[in-house]
């Protein structure tokens, strides 16, 4: 029997060999989401400012929600939120599509000689354009409405790259557990408004009692998303102490999701 190797530099090398593939899929992922409609790539634009605006209305004109006290701004309401859902699409669209990631591709896995395990890396390729996407629309929006964005935006990248990592360990998990269990789509489907909510999405952390304030931040999402409004909208630095910690949680998080794919990959045929 095939035995795949478990270890940190097999995940490097197994990117690094197969990296045209991965390219040559990601285009043929998002290509393909748009093929045959009339607005084509122009959705994925369309898309993350037409539920801008629905949510900046339902929060900030029904529910007349403020992100700061005192304040009116729907704009700093909607630049606000909008930073929120930027971080929460990339990281729920990587994790809607994980159980089904094998399922839908049994061909890779029973006719052709395939790695699967680069499978999410495209998966996490395609949700990483249209957060690209969205951030454009952001950085646009905000140049419009306050002029030059924050230097602090280019610190971005450090906030992301940990919860790349966090994304990638829970979708290869993911992706092998939906296919001996496949009501974790099912699962994954209910949690997922959850999660959102259960986010400083539409609000921030300091809204809440501070008896809930700890429990919100044992969500993997709140630094991510706190730290990011604050290099792209507040103009602050991140917390590098904090950002070392949460990396080293989503390293290790990412390491045991490519050994547990790994691991299990070798019943992929058997059950499918």
């Amino acid at each position: 029997m095939q035995h795949f190797s478990v270890t940190p530099r097999e995940m490097a090398a197994s990117l690094w060999r197969n990296r045209g593939l991965v390219w040559a899929l990601v285009q043929r992922e998002v290509a393909g989401r748009y093929r045959g409609s009339i607005m084509g790539m122009l959705w994925s634009l369309f898309n993350p400012i037409f539920m801008l605006a629905i949510y900046t209305f339902v929060f900030s004109v029904v529910f007349k929600a403020r992100w700061n006290v005192g304040s009116d701004s729907k704009t700093e309401f909607a630049l606000m939120l909008f930073a929120g859902l930027m971080i929460f699409s990339l990281f729920s669209e990587c994790l809607n599509r994980a159980p089904g990631l094998i399922i839908g591709n049994t061909n890779y896995v029973k006719k052709v000689v395939f790695p699967l395990d680069v499978l999410p890396w495209v998966a996490l390729g395609s949700a990483f354009f249209h957060f690209l996407v969205s951030l454009s629309v952001w950085l646009i929006a905000y140049a419009i409405l306050f002029g030059t964005p924050n230097i602090t935006v280019l610190l971005l990248p450090f906030v992301v790259f940990p919860l790349v990592l966090l994304t990638l360990g829970i979708t290869w998990f993911l992706a092998s557990l939906g296919v001996f269990l496949r009501d974790v789509g099912q699962v994954i489907g209910v949690l997922i408004p959850v999660l959102m909510f259960m986010s400083p999405i539409f609000y921030p952390v300091t809204a809440l009692p501070e008896a809930y304030q700890g429990y919100l931040r044992m969500n993997p999402l709140t630094p991510v998303i706190e730290q990011a409004r604050a290099v792209m909208f507040l103009g602050q630095l991140p917390d590098f102490a904090q950002l070392a910690v949460h990396g080293l949680v989503s390293l290790v998080v990412f390491w045991l999701g490519f050994a547990w794919f790994q691991k299990t990959r070798k019943g992929f045929a058997d059950v499918l």
